[in-house]
């Protein structure tokens, strides 16, 4: 178990590279994960997308406690701006995008998803190294994604409604099944069965990135030949999407006035976004649309990386205001000790 619970941490320290490794797997060897979602045999008919991304949220549930809402009834301004930042900001920047590039149908259903999607599950870890407002973080995750099912298909709707058709209803049942159903199940067995819990826990690094970086593969080697022809002008969406997520994440937090660990919690909770649920969207309200899934996994691919650059940015920044802080406050004390020499 001991040899596991390193693994396990080994693998969530290094995920970024790990990710961008299959999915340059996946993009040279497309055949290492074209077997995923395939009716081969038993395995390969349970390995989905939709089944990867509910074991991804089960074991999100499992690390949720009654606590973790508390800052919901405890801080509801804080809360409440980071809730209308998730969902303003990434869906409108997402439009701004689509118009800007001239994105085909199929491309900007998979960045307006991405856009409307709630925030993203690593967005605590990367704001815990960032020296953030962990709870806030927590508390923003976890409303965004009990308000998902509502206001994902309504704002994929009102962006998209002239460019394709949008099966609102059918969003909402998807978002309910792949995501709420298994946080729902994930919370009870950490309510009634927390000893096991907290040793499963240890290891659900592995099995979250296991599950990530095999989603990653399917959609990367599934649309191989089209990422060649437009992948570079994907990536360019998506990484200006993230980084522009932060930037105004951040400024809006400047804008209320908000301290520095919350502006660093509401800057990464709304740049990172839960892009798993973009691709399991496409992939199944949007089954015509193959490319629509791209967005979404290269997202988690790029996030992975700017998360971890921008939390170490944002530590260093903290760093510094602290030893500039406990210098001006040693200097007076080391002149009033001279003074009364």
């Amino acid at each position: 178990m001991n040899a596991l619970k390193k693994v396990s941490a080994f693998v969530g320290r290094y995920m970024a590279v790990i990710v961008v490794a299959v999915a340059a797997l996946a993009f040279f060897v497309p055949d290492s994960f074209l077997w995923v979602g395939k009716d081969w045999n038993v395995v390969t008919r349970l390995v989905t997308v939709n089944n990867l991304l509910m074991v991804v949220m089960f074991g999100m549930g499992l690390t949720l406690k009654l606590e973790d809402f508390k800052v919901v009834f405890t801080r509801p301004k804080d809360v409440l701006a980071g809730c209308v930042a998730q969902f303003a900001v990434m869906p409108f920047l997402a439009f701004l995008l689509i118009k800007l590039f001239n994105l085909p149908p199929e491309l900007a259903v998979g960045v307006m998803l991405v856009g409307t999607c709630p925030g993203g599950t690593s967005s605590n870890v990367m704001t815990f190294l960032a020296k953030g407002d962990v709870a806030l973080s927590v508390g923003m995750t976890a409303c965004s994604t009990v308000l998902a099912p509502f206001m994902t298909p309504a704002l994929t709707y009102l962006y998209l409604r002239e460019t394709v058709s949008v099966d609102a209803m059918s969003m909402f049942v998807s978002i309910v099944q792949v995501v709420v159903v298994p946080i729902a199940l994930g919370f009870v067995v950490n309510k009634f069965f927390g000893k096991f819990t907290q040793a499963a826990v240890e290891v659900l690094p592995l099995v979250s990135v296991a599950a990530i970086v095999t989603i990653v593969g399917a959609v990367v080697s599934g649309n191989q030949a089209k990422l060649f022809a437009n992948g570079l002008l994907i990536l360019g969406v998506v990484m200006l999407h993230n980084v522009l997520g932060y930037a105004c994440g951040y400024g809006v937090g400047k804008l209320l006035g908000m301290s520095d660990p919350k502006c660093n919690a509401l800057s990464i909770e709304v740049g990172m976004q839960n892009s798993g649920l973009a691709t399991s969207l496409a992939g199944t309200v949007f089954p015509d649309l193959a490319l629509a899934t791209v967005p979404g996994a290269l997202f988690s691919v790029w996030h992975n990386i700017s998360g971890s650059i921008v939390a170490n940015l944002m530590a260093a920044a903290a760093e510094k205001k602290a030893r500039k802080a406990q210098e001006e406050q040693e200097v007076p004390a080391a002149q009033e000790a001279v003074a009364t020499a």
